[in-house]
């Protein structure tokens, strides 16, 4: 199960909107759905959430927003995963990847960083890669040197819903994860959503059957 939502980005109102801090949308998302608030915490160099009675489980869960800016994520989880007792397979990392098409997502568990340095230094401070990570899409720009610019730019309104849709409905799988049930809510965050019948094609329009009209008899 999930003891330990982590979502990633940078502090401060300049990167509140920048696509880089859609891991903080998700968990802010999440605490509103459950009734939770942020609070500073130094002690975890972060925003911290305890939420109680979640849905599913026995004790309390935890959302956190590292306050250490994204290459130092890991030494904000870290803190309070070690004092907690959670171990990495009980952390989901929500997370911006360039390597997804906006509206679209992708739920795992382990694997590599793919470069993105708030995973990056996860893993180190953690000692393991075994955390869960879920993947929103913000596209790529389509040129290595453009990366660091794109990413710390507002996206268009259009791109902006896309991802809101995508964080509505990995939250819907949250319930999931709490009881541990990770097939479940993987299948549930990867369903694409059921292709629009056809019209029936329309019915052609009767035609009225016309009697001929007699003709008169030809005159004598």
């Amino acid at each position: 199960m999930i003891r330990l939502f982590v979502g990633l980005g940078n502090p401060g109102p300049e990167y509140e909107d920048t696509r880089h801090n859609a891991g903080f949308w998700w968990v802010q998302a999440l605490a509103r759905r459950l009734g939770g608030s942020f609070q500073a915490d130094r002690n975890y160099h972060g925003l911290v959430a305890r939420i109680n009675n979640a849905p599913g489980t026995s004790g309390p869960i935890w959302l956190l927003q590292p306050m250490t800016y994204m290459n130092l994520s890991g030494k904000s989880v870290a803190a309070l995963a070690r004092f907690f007792k959670i171990a990495p397979e009980e952390i989901l990392a929500i997370h911006d990847e360039l390597d997804i098409a906006p509206g679209e997502m992708k739920f795992k568990q382990g694997g590599g960083n793919g470069g993105h340095n708030g995973l990056k230094d996860m893993q180190a401070q953690l000692g393991s890669p075994n955390f869960w990570r879920l993947r929103l899409g913000i596209g790529h720009p389509g040129h290595k040197a453009e990366v660091a610019n794109y990413v710390l730019r507002k996206p268009p309104l259009a791109e902006r819903q896309l991802v809101e849709d995508c964080i509505a409905k990995s939250l819907d799988a949250v319930d999931l994860m709490l009881k541990g049930e990770m097939e479940r809510a993987m299948m549930k965050i990867h369903a694409k959503p059921p292709r629009p019948k056809p019209p029936r094609p329309a019915a052609a329009p009767k035609t009225e059957e016309t009697t001929p009209k007699p003709t008169d008899p030809s005159p004598p």
